[in-house]
């Protein structure tokens, strides 16, 4: 089931000198961490002068989706939304 979210998480990325990218490694959110499986989206939005990059993700074991939209102008990250891939 897709729920919303829109809470600030704790995340470690790291940066690739060799692809020139930033990814995300771990999620902390609720006392739990979740390590990042296959990133299957990266996009990036504006609003007004504030760069936002979207991730899409699933976690290692692939039972749950992730979007997480890493604010530049403050580097906070929010998780937007889970699905743990039931319908209902």
């Amino acid at each position: 089931m897709k729920e919303k979210i829109n809470e600030e998480v704790s995340v470690v990325m790291y940066y690739s000198a060799k692809r020139r990218q930033v990814l995300p490694h771990t999620i902390s959110w609720r006392n739990t961490e979740y390590f990042v499986g296959k990133i299957g989206y990266h996009h990036t939005v504006r609003d007004g002068q504030t760069l936002h990059h979207i991730f899409e993700l699933v976690n290692k074991e692939q039972t749950l989706w992730f979007r997480l939209n890493l604010d530049t102008s403050n580097l906070h990250w929010l998780l937007e939304a889970i699905h743990d891939g039931n319908s209902n």
